[in-house]
Protein backbone atom coordinates (compact mmCIF):
# COMPACT_ATOMS: atom_id res chain seq x y z
CA UNK A 1 0.00 0.00 0.00
CA UNK A 2 1.13 3.34 -1.01
CA UNK A 3 0.84 6.92 0.91
CA UNK A 4 -1.69 8.08 -1.95
CA UNK A 5 -3.64 4.82 -1.53
CA UNK A 6 -7.23 5.37 0.27
CA UNK A 7 -7.85 1.90 0.89
CA UNK A 8 -6.18 -0.52 2.60
CA UNK A 9 -5.68 -3.89 0.29
CA UNK A 10 -8.10 -5.74 2.55
CA UNK A 11 -10.67 -3.09 1.66
CA UNK A 12 -9.70 -3.17 -2.07
CA UNK A 13 -10.28 -6.93 -2.39
CA UNK A 14 -13.64 -6.78 -0.47
CA UNK A 15 -14.37 -4.19 -3.06
CA UNK A 16 -13.04 -6.05 -6.15
CA UNK A 17 -14.95 -9.11 -4.90
CA UNK A 18 -18.41 -6.80 -4.82
CA UNK A 19 -17.57 -5.36 -8.25
CA UNK A 20 -16.75 -8.86 -9.78
CA UNK A 21 -19.81 -10.68 -8.37
CA UNK A 22 -22.67 -10.34 -10.77
CA UNK A 23 -26.07 -9.41 -9.38
CA UNK A 24 -28.53 -12.23 -10.33
CA UNK A 25 -31.53 -13.55 -9.02
CA UNK A 26 -31.17 -16.73 -6.59
CA UNK A 27 -30.07 -19.45 -8.65
CA UNK A 28 -29.63 -22.36 -6.46
CA UNK A 29 -31.95 -25.24 -5.73
CA UNK A 30 -32.33 -26.79 -2.66
CA UNK A 31 -33.15 -30.77 -2.76
CA UNK A 32 -34.72 -32.09 0.17
CA UNK A 33 -35.01 -36.20 0.57
CA UNK A 34 -34.71 -38.75 3.07
CA UNK A 35 -33.42 -40.80 0.22
CA UNK A 36 -29.70 -40.37 -0.58
CA UNK A 37 -29.89 -41.58 -3.79
CA UNK A 38 -32.92 -39.80 -4.78
CA UNK A 39 -31.16 -36.46 -3.59
CA UNK A 40 -28.47 -37.17 -5.46
CA UNK A 41 -30.35 -38.65 -8.59
CA UNK A 42 -32.12 -35.00 -8.88
CA UNK A 43 -29.00 -32.87 -8.25
CA UNK A 44 -27.53 -35.05 -10.93
CA UNK A 45 -29.95 -33.99 -13.24
CA UNK A 46 -30.04 -30.41 -12.57
CA UNK A 47 -25.58 -30.25 -12.54
CA UNK A 48 -25.87 -31.64 -15.86
CA UNK A 49 -28.30 -28.62 -17.19
CA UNK A 50 -25.14 -26.21 -15.35
CA UNK A 51 -27.69 -25.49 -12.44
CA UNK A 52 -26.44 -25.31 -8.64
CA UNK A 53 -27.96 -27.45 -5.89
CA UNK A 54 -27.65 -28.21 -2.69
CA UNK A 55 -29.25 -31.13 -0.48
CA UNK A 56 -30.68 -31.58 2.79
CA UNK A 57 -31.71 -34.80 4.47
CA UNK A 58 -34.54 -33.60 6.61
CA UNK A 59 -37.02 -30.84 6.44
CA UNK A 60 -35.34 -29.54 9.62
CA UNK A 61 -32.11 -29.43 8.13
CA UNK A 62 -33.51 -27.68 5.13
CA UNK A 63 -35.15 -24.99 7.04
CA UNK A 64 -31.94 -24.06 8.41
CA UNK A 65 -30.25 -24.14 4.65
CA UNK A 66 -33.13 -21.84 3.48
CA UNK A 67 -32.30 -19.51 6.99
CA UNK A 68 -28.69 -18.93 6.09
CA UNK A 69 -28.26 -19.30 2.34
CA UNK A 70 -29.64 -16.56 0.27
CA UNK A 71 -29.01 -17.88 -2.98
CA UNK A 72 -31.57 -20.77 -2.58
CA UNK A 73 -34.60 -19.79 -5.48
CA UNK A 74 -36.10 -22.79 -5.46
CA UNK A 75 -37.28 -25.75 -3.09
CA UNK A 76 -37.73 -29.60 -4.66
CA UNK A 77 -39.00 -31.73 -1.51
CA UNK A 78 -40.26 -35.11 -0.92
CA UNK A 79 -43.55 -35.35 0.31
CA UNK A 80 -43.37 -38.35 2.81
CA UNK A 81 -40.30 -37.71 5.37
CA UNK A 82 -39.77 -38.72 9.36
CA UNK A 83 -40.38 -36.16 11.42
CA UNK A 84 -41.17 -33.08 9.48
CA UNK A 85 -42.66 -33.97 5.93
CA UNK A 86 -42.95 -32.20 3.04
CA UNK A 87 -46.24 -30.30 3.64
CA UNK A 88 -45.29 -29.58 7.03
CA UNK A 89 -41.88 -27.86 5.51
CA UNK A 90 -43.67 -26.59 2.73
CA UNK A 91 -45.84 -24.90 5.78
CA UNK A 92 -43.19 -23.32 7.46
CA UNK A 93 -41.07 -21.60 4.84
CA UNK A 94 -44.79 -20.03 3.95
CA UNK A 95 -44.59 -18.51 7.22
CA UNK A 96 -41.19 -17.07 7.40
CA UNK A 97 -39.19 -14.75 5.31
CA UNK A 98 -38.85 -17.27 2.33
CA UNK A 99 -42.97 -17.24 1.73
CA UNK A 100 -42.54 -16.42 -1.87
CA UNK A 101 -39.62 -19.37 -2.60
CA UNK A 102 -41.47 -21.06 -5.24
CA UNK A 103 -41.84 -25.06 -4.32
CA UNK A 104 -41.78 -28.46 -6.37
CA UNK A 105 -43.10 -31.20 -4.16
CA UNK A 106 -42.26 -34.97 -5.18
CA UNK A 107 -43.44 -38.42 -3.94
CA UNK A 108 -44.00 -41.58 -4.87
CA UNK A 109 -47.34 -42.05 -3.32
CA UNK A 110 -49.15 -38.94 -3.13
CA UNK A 111 -52.77 -39.18 -2.24
CA UNK A 112 -55.34 -36.86 -4.34
CA UNK A 113 -55.53 -34.90 -0.36
CA UNK A 114 -51.69 -34.24 -1.14
CA UNK A 115 -52.13 -32.61 -3.85
CA UNK A 116 -54.99 -30.61 -3.04
CA UNK A 117 -53.34 -29.44 0.56
CA UNK A 118 -49.86 -28.47 -1.43
CA UNK A 119 -52.18 -26.30 -4.23
CA UNK A 120 -53.55 -24.69 -1.23
CA UNK A 121 -49.70 -23.85 -0.04
CA UNK A 122 -49.35 -22.50 -3.00
CA UNK A 123 -46.82 -24.99 -4.63
CA UNK A 124 -45.38 -24.48 -8.19
CA UNK A 125 -46.14 -28.45 -9.29
CA UNK A 126 -46.46 -32.12 -7.68
CA UNK A 127 -44.28 -34.45 -9.28
CA UNK A 128 -44.66 -38.49 -9.30
CA UNK A 129 -42.04 -40.82 -8.93
CA UNK A 130 -40.17 -41.94 -11.28
CA UNK A 131 -39.55 -38.47 -12.27
CA UNK A 132 -39.49 -37.23 -15.93
CA UNK A 133 -36.08 -35.46 -15.87
CA UNK A 134 -37.02 -33.06 -18.28
CA UNK A 135 -40.00 -31.85 -17.34
CA UNK A 136 -38.26 -31.49 -13.91
CA UNK A 137 -36.07 -29.23 -15.99
CA UNK A 138 -38.41 -27.43 -17.34
CA UNK A 139 -39.87 -26.71 -14.39
CA UNK A 140 -36.99 -25.41 -12.83
CA UNK A 141 -35.86 -23.67 -15.36
CA UNK A 142 -39.00 -21.88 -15.82
CA UNK A 143 -39.03 -21.08 -11.87
CA UNK A 144 -35.84 -19.68 -12.40
CA UNK A 145 -36.88 -17.51 -14.59
CA UNK A 146 -33.95 -19.34 -17.13
CA UNK A 147 -36.55 -20.48 -19.69
CA UNK A 148 -36.83 -17.23 -21.47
Amino acid sequence: MSDHDILSDAEREALSAVMHEPDLPAQRVLIVDDDKDTRELLSEILALEGIRSMTAASGESALKLLESNKSIGLLITDLRMQRLDGLELVSKVRESERAALPVIIVSGDAQARDVIDAMHLSVADFLLKPIDPQKLLALVKHELGMDL
